[in-house]
């Protein structure tokens, strides 16, 4: 990992949130304002001009400045949670130009922590973290393997953690005045978090 794959990684996230923008917009509407789609594909669209247009190296900062500017863009509920992961990865990874699998796994841990810090969530409420949590757990699991392996697996787990929302009641935001009736629905949060995987996967 250093500032180019970081570039790579951000582009990659923007497009499949611009691919995906209606079908978030949808699932949104479910028990939501129906926003998410809009302010995911808005949100990493900036940060990926961001990245584009930025010499800097220290891999901490970039990622620092780049959960800044996607807040800004982003100005949701959801977008100020990824906002906490990109703070919380670039603490980890502050003063580094590169990072191998170990230090990116801690990395992620990290900014899934800070979300779990800051917004008082853990797995297990139908959020965005039951998807990252796991993916993160699995990526940690393979720091001693192959990064592609490592990133294809945790996408996996990713999926398989955003599909086991269905089966959960909502308890954070707009969607916990729906209460039971959002059993069986899947979240629209845990699926921005597969779509993050599923991206860096490629």
């Amino acid at each position: 990992m250093n500032a180019a794959s970081v570039k790579t990684g951000i582009r990659k996230i923007s497009r499949i949130m611009a691919e995906n923008k209606d079908y978030l917009i949808k699932l949104d509407q479910q028990n939501g304002d129906g926003d998410l789609g809009v302010s995911m594909s808005e949100g990493f669209e900036a940060a990926a001009v961001f990245v584009e247009g930025t010499s800097e190296t220290d891999l901490g900062k970039i990622l620092m400045q780049t959960g800044g500017v996607f807040n800004e863009a982003a100005p949701s509920s959801l977008g100020t949670i990824i906002s906490f992961a990109f703070m919380g990865m670039a603490k980890s990874l502050k003063g580094k130009t590169e990072a191998g699998l170990p230090e990116f796994a801690e990395a992620v841990m990290a900014g899934v922590q800070k979300i779990m810090d800051k917004a008082g969530s853990k797995p297990g409420e139908k959020t965005i973290l039951d998807s990252i949590y796991p993916a993160a757990e699995s990526l940690l699991a393979d720091k001693d393997g192959d990064f592609k392996e490592a990133l294809k697996n945790a996408a996996r787990i990713a999926a398989e953690g955003s599909e086991s929302t269905k089966a959960m009641k909502s308890v954070h935001g707009r969607a916990a005045y729906y209460g039971e009736q959002s059993i069986g629905l899947l979240d629209g949060g845990s699926v921005v978090g597969r779509l993050i995987f599923e991206a860096l996967a490629e």
